[in-house]
């Protein structure tokens, strides 16, 4: 028998043909799968993980930077009532150092008073002293400022107005005057204060 027996292999070729070229297609397909996830997915993932991070990140900055500015207002009061305690301390002082200076204000303002001159009114502000009173003559009103330019605790007498009642009336011959004086509220150094009459 030198008749072989012929089998036909070209459809079994061909299968195997094709079911490589879809194993070679469905590898293909999940080579471009993956790399889609690698190249587009995972990227995404990360930068929104980064997007994320830095947005916990800039709220908590923003909650320190709200906390640190509290602070500063807080500071910047705390300094303002420093600066109010400071002023009153510093009036405090200086009204204890300067609260026997209005004893002697007067004291002086007395003791440089001549006959036949009385006092109405004494007024002061601002360092300046007006006084207004009544004298026998314009002489005592001469004399007296005279007297409060030599004291200690006065500087720079000025007579403002000086005027008799028209008429004059019998038996009160007084002028009334008004003049101003500059006041100290420590003594000139090297003045002698004036002495009582």
């Amino acid at each position: 028998m030198s008749a072989a027996i012929r089998i036909n292999l070209l459809d079994w070729r061909r299968e195997a043909r094709q079911a490589k070229q879809r194993r070679f297609v469905g590898l293909l397909a999940g080579v471009v799968v993956i790399t889609v996830v690698i190249a587009g997915v995972l990227p995404l993932a990360y930068y929104n993980h980064a997007l994320s991070t830095q947005r916990t990140r800039n709220a908590y900055l923003e909650d320190q930077i709200a906390a640190a500015d509290a602070r500063l207002a807080e500071i910047k009061n705390l300094k303002a009532d420093r600066d109010a305690l400071i002023k009153r301390m510093d009036i405090i002082a200086h009204l204890q150092q300067s609260r026997g200076a209005i004893v002697h204000f007067f004291d002086e303002l007395a003791a440089t008073l001549p006959d036949g001159v009385t006092l109405t009114a004494v007024r002061e502000s601002a360092g300046t002293t007006t006084i207004d009173g009544l004298a026998d003559s314009n002489a005592a009103v001469s004399e007296y400022m005279t007297a409060l330019g030599r004291s200690a605790w006065f500087s720079d007498p000025r007579l403002v107005v000086i005027k008799r009642a028209e008429p004059p009336q019998a038996g009160n011959p007084r002028a009334d005057f008004t003049l101003q004086v500059d006041s100290r509220t420590t003594p000139a150094p090297g003045t002698a204060t004036a002495d009582a009459p």
